[in-house]
């Protein structure tokens, strides 16, 4: 088929869209980020007016730079934060079907108004695919025509265990491992960590303005690992790998449950009934309910070479096995679209 994607260029999105076209299909990334205009307060704007106004100027350039072309079969809009209901419906002149996939809680409150065209836009999409339970009535009562819950998923490519070499794993190499962006609820939780003397290494962006930034300081490695090599090379290089979910995205799961184990590392993560259901407990993987319970599971995996080297590969064989991965979702999406 051909595909419009509209979505990122970069991160999850480009993983998406590169699964699209290992499947066979013909992929245009258009990213609507690039139609946004530089502006001081621009985050302000999406985040707290909703885009009101800027909606109607995306729109404007997104057609723009589609007149005068040949239809397409499928437009794919990856997010949809930024794209209103008119252009959904302008969309739909140039291809069969458009649909929307969205990672993100659009429907909770943690982003304030942020969600805003995506929720006047969910009656306008031939699909609406979800990852939380709660979105799929959520975004019926919006008026969706179809609802598909997915888990999220690894890329098969970008996720797949690299071969390092000694001097890449030496400057990797850690004990515990964290990778992701700070929220409030986080500062508390990897400062009692490090009261309970755990080793940590943290990779990721807002870290130092949360109150707990001079216990954590230490601690912190870096912003984000936005590259597919260093986010692999450390997942790799590191004997545990923590995985948080954030509350106010009224998470379950998230990408790292699925990225951790296909990348052969240890995941150590919260438990919730959808870890649960994804991997067997102190077998595929390790989970606790508190950071006290979280850093004696730790201190256990750190102290055990077998235990540790046993989850990492029957967890990387159970992700396997459930299939969760870009290029599955991808056919179970155009088959909901197209069936």
């Amino acid at each position: 088929m051909k595909v419009l994607f509209l979505g990122r260029k970069s991160g999850t999105s480009a993983h998406r869209a590169n699964a699209l076209r290992r499947l066979g299909h013909e992929v245009e990334i258009l990213d609507i980020f690039e139609c946004v205009p530089t502006l001081p307060l621009m985050g302000v704007w999406q985040r707290y007016l909703g885009s009101v106004g800027l909606a109607s100027l995306i729109r404007t350039r997104v057609l723009d730079q589609l007149a005068g072309r040949s239809a397409f079969d499928l437009v794919w809009v990856d997010a949809g934060g930024l794209v209103s209901r008119e252009l959904v419906q302008k969309l739909k002149q140039f291809a069969k079907r458009v649909l929307n996939y969205n990672a993100e809680d659009p429907y909770g409150n943690r982003d304030v108004n942020y969600w805003v065209q995506y929720r006047r836009a969910v009656r306008a999409y031939d699909l609406v695919v979800v990852v939380r339970k709660e979105n799929v009535e959520e975004a019926r009562s919006l008026g969706a025509r179809k609802v598909l819950l997915v888990y999220r998923s690894a890329d098969e490519v970008a996720h797949a265990p690299i071969q390092l070499s000694q001097e890449d794993r030496a400057r990797w190499a850690t004990e515990v491992l964290f990778v992701g962006t700070a929220f409030a609820e986080r500062g508390p939780f990897f400062a009692e960590l490090v009261k309970y003397g755990i080793p940590l290494s943290i990779y990721g962006n807002g870290w130092e303005k949360l109150n707990e930034w001079k216990t954590i300081r230490p601690y912190w490695k870096g912003p984000g690992l936005d590259d597919n090599y260093s986010y692999a090379a450390a997942i790799q290089s590191a004997k545990v790998s923590l995985g948080l979910v954030s509350k106010g995205n009224r998470d379950l799961h998230t990408t790292r449950s699925l990225e951790i184990p296909s990348l052969g590392g240890v995941f150590c993560s919260e438990r919730t009934d959808e870890h649960l259901a994804l991997y067997e407990e102190n077998r595929e993987a390790v989970f606790w309910n508190s950071a006290e319970e979280c850093a004696a599971k730790c201190h256990a995996l750190l102290s055990d070479d077998a235990w540790r080297h046993s989850v990492a590969e029957n967890g990387r064989q159970r992700y396997l096995k459930n299939g969760w991965t870009n290029e599955k979702v991808a056919e179970k999406v155009l088959e909901a679209t197209f069936g």
